[in-house]
């Protein structure tokens, strides 16, 4: 299954009206065909299938996808505490396509609606430099 970068940025909110493209998140994941998360694939891809979090202000934070042992879909960043990671809601469910929301849970239990702004498939060769 070919892993795809997946750009997601803050959707609207109270705070930002207008969404921000400065707050946000960019990570791999294998996706199916029609754009659901292929958990099977990930099993074997699961060290590529890194994330970034970029916010103005703080260091962009640097982790993995991952799977917890109750089947919720999580970012976990090098250097936390194993039970600090941000749960994805519903990563299983979602079809991950270009214009729609998914809602991730901070660190401060803030959950925060993001917009999908672009997915792209990742060549492989860009794989083995990493």
């Amino acid at each position: 299954m070919p892993l795809k970068r997946i750009r997601l940025e803050l959707a609207r909110t109270h705070d930002f009206p207008n969404g921000s493209q400065d707050r946000g998140y960019d990570f791999v994941a294998p996706l199916t065909e029609d754009g659901h998360l292929d958990s099977s694939s990930w099993a074997d891809d699961a060290p590529y299938c890194t994330v970034r979090r970029f916010w103005p202000g703080e260091d962009d934070q640097h982790g993995h996808l991952r799977r917890t042992r109750g089947g919720r879909w999580v970012f976990h960043y090098d250097g936390m505490e194993e039970d600090i990671d941000e749960p994805i809601f519903a990563l299983d469910r979602h079809i991950l396509v270009e214009g729609d929301y998914i809602t991730i849970t901070e660190h401060d239990e803030e959950q925060l609606p993001f917009r999908i702004t672009r997915v792209s498939t990742i060549a492989p060769a860009a794989l083995r430099k990493k």
